[in-house]
């Protein structure tokens, strides 16, 4: 049930704390701050292969060349309102990205993505994008979210996500082959609700609060 663009990122401090998450009886206050802890090492597996330049500039003993990011700057798109928790620890990493939301929202009967918001920054085309939703379940959600992307003109596209079930990652192997995933841990399966199965339970729920 994966496919090539499937990246799982198995440093053994993203796996611990991937489990301190799933821990029912992790707190409010310690999921939000396990995510933006977990969301800087997946950014670094997802920025892995961003494009670089030299520059020539003076260290304090001599001038040298040395290796800047080419190209402009990154566009980080979060999936509302789940991806913001991610969108908070990759921007820690990458302060200059643009910054784009597309609110989705999944109908519980029918499983399928409903739009209510989306925003992005000009010029997809010349950025490396990236989007990130900490649940990748269905992959509804994800795709009709990449749809819009490509509709708006990127081209380089990479989605990370915190979870993955098989479903999700053949669903968007399908609908969008050309974009890379990158998580954490590939899940056993979806149950009859369209959660993630072990899973974490809601991300957005368990990230805010709310029930």
């Amino acid at each position: 049930m994966t496919h090539p663009n499937l990246t799982i990122v198995d440093h053994p401090l993203v796996q611990h704390k991937l489990t301190l998450m799933r821990h029912r009886e992790t707190s409010t206050a310690g999921f939000r701050r396990l995510l933006r802890e977990i969301s800087l090492l997946l950014a670094y597996e997802v920025t892995r292969d961003l494009p670089l330049m030299t520059s020539e500039i003076e260290t304090p003993m001599e001038p040298m060349q040395a290796p800047l990011l080419e190209g402009k700057k990154l566009a980080l798109i979060s999936i509302l309102r789940a991806g913001n928790g991610l969108l908070d620890g990759v921007l820690e990493l990458i302060p200059a990205a643009r910054v784009g939301f597309v609110g989705l929202y999944r109908n519980e009967e029918t499983l399928q993505p409903v739009q209510y918001y989306c925003k992005l920054p000009a010029a997809l085309d010349e950025r490396i994008t990236i989007a990130v939703d900490p649940m990748l379940a269905t992959g509804n959600s994800s795709v009709a979210a990449i749809d819009l992307l490509k509709e708006a003109g990127a081209k380089d596209i990479r989605f990370l996500c915190l979870l993955a079930a098989p479903e999700g990652v053949a669903r968007m192997a399908e609908a969008h082959p050309d974009v890379p995933v990158i998580t954490a841990a590939l899940d056993r399966g979806l149950n009859e609700h369209g959660y993630i199965l072990p899973g974490l339970g809601d991300a957005g729920d368990r990230m805010f609060g709310t029930k």
